[in-house]
């Protein structure tokens, strides 16, 4: 009885001294309570080390599917973008033809039908290019051939699809398919006239003659056809003056002309169809 009544009131002690107020804890409850957060924090880590895994096993799969996504779109972008600068540039290459072809429509009326070079031959002997428009679509021999830029050369010879062309760098005084282009000087074709005769491969320049020994034709001056021998339609742009001196005999002068067309990678030309004429449809 004794230590039960020992007991009791020990155990109302402790009561009473927990429920007073205090300010801080005994040693005992310091001791329990830094031996609890220490064995906690050994079973606290590897729990959130391994719910941070799953969760970032969850991320990572989210990561995965919208890298997929991002991987499609600039897929997709670059594949837009080429096409676009295709586009673009055909847009602006016809947007050129177009001006192009209402320009020259205004000043002479001619009609340029649009065609796709679909070969070249190199044979030293018969260097030609072939496009996809023949004689169905109207074409035939001895057709100017132009670009936006300048002359090209001169329909040669014609099937029912396809058409083949003698660039003017073939121009020869003694080829009997290719001869002499009768030109003048823009701005001034009254008053200035020569002949191109040939095409220098060594120097790549048309050799213009029997130019006048008072014609005012000056280095830059723009070339163009004059219309005169009904071959070639006057006011096709050939190049432009680079040299003039004096010819053989001292009597006229010749002069060599830069093209200005490029025949590399040549893919579109146009044939010059002149206004038919009343003997013409009779």
């Amino acid at each position: 009885m004794f230590m039960l009544m020992i007991g009791f009131i020990l155990f109302i002690a402790i009561i009473g001294f927990s429920l007073s107020d205090r300010k801080e804890l005994t040693w005992p409850e310091k001791f329990l309570k830094d031996t609890s957060g220490y064995v906690q924090q050994w079973f606290y880590k590897p729990a959130g080390s391994i719910a941070g895994f799953f969760e970032d096993l969850g991320k990572l799969k989210e990561v995965y599917e919208e890298n997929e996504r991002l991987r499609l779109l600039a897929a997709s972008y670059a594949r837009d973008k080429v096409e676009y600068n295709f586009v673009k540039k055909q847009n602006e290459e016809l947007q050129r033809a177009l001006n192009f072809t209402e320009q020259q429509k205004q000043m002479y009326n001619y009609n340029y039908l649009i065609a796709q070079v679909i070969s070249v031959s190199n044979d030293a002997n018969n260097r030609t290019m072939n496009i996809n428009l023949g004689s169905n679509n109207g074409i035939k021999p001895n057709m100017a051939v132009t670009t936006v830029d300048g002359l090209v050369g001169l329909v040669s010879s014609v099937t029912p699809f396809t058409s083949a062309i003698t660039p003017i760098t073939e121009l020869s005084e003694e080829s009997p398919t290719f001869g002499s282009i009768a030109a003048t000087i823009e701005g001034r074709e009254k008053d200035s006239f020569g002949i191109l005769s040939s095409y220098n491969k060594e120097t790549g320049r048309l050799v213009m003659t029997r130019i006048a020994e008072t014609d005012k034709m000056e280095i830059g001056d723009t070339v163009i056809t004059s219309g005169l021998g009904g071959v070639y339609p006057r006011g096709l742009r050939v190049g432009t003056v680079e040299t003039k001196q004096v010819g053989d005999f001292g009597l006229t002068y010749t002069a060599s002309v830069k093209l200005f067309t490029s025949f590399d990678h040549l893919t579109e030309v146009f044939v010059v169809q002149p206004p038919v004429t009343e003997e013409q449809s009779k």
